[in-house]
């Protein structure tokens, strides 16, 4: 009796481990990084289709930029980067130093990444040297932002 049990058993953790989804880390990771530099470019490009494409939606998330308060949801998120569109032109960032973490689920990543945020504001240059972190959330077969925090590099 005891040796069937063993077998039962050995046969049930090796269907089990055959059972487990397998994680391509590196293409995971390397589909994060994809997100990202489509953040930068919407951003670049004024493209809010493709912002809205690399973006959560949710009514609840809290997104932090440089100066202004938290940006609670996404329809005040959509609102505060149509504004920018229209205060800014020109804009170029030039991302740096990008790290991403991949939970070993597999459905969530953090990244960190430094920013060199150059655009004219009525004429005027302005350069913003930022820190930015990112959460990421794989939902269905896609990734998108669920939250980012930017802050200015003290000078």
């Amino acid at each position: 009796m005891r040796r069937i049990s063993a077998i039962l058993l050995c046969m049930a953790l090796v269907v089990t481990a055959g059972c487990s989804h397998k994680i391509d880390t590196s293409a995971e990771i390397a589909a994060v990084k994809a997100v990202l530099n489509n953040y930068v470019v919407s951003i670049e490009k004024e493209d809010m289709g493709l912002y809205s494409q690399v973006m959560a939606h949710d009514s609840d998330m809290v997104n932090f930029g440089t100066s202004e308060p938290p940006i609670v949801g996404w329809d005040a998120l959509e609102k505060l980067i149509e504004d920018q569109n229209a205060a800014l032109s020109g804009t170029e960032i030039e991302a740096t130093d990008i790290t991403v973490h991949l939970a070993p689920s597999g459905d969530a990543a953090w990244a960190t990444s430094l920013w060199s945020f150059n655009a004219s504001m009525g004429g005027t240059p302005l350069t913003i040297p930022a820190r930015c972190t990112w959460v990421l959330e794989k939902r269905g077969d896609r990734w998108v932002i669920v939250h980012f925090h930017k802050s200015v590099a003290a000078t």
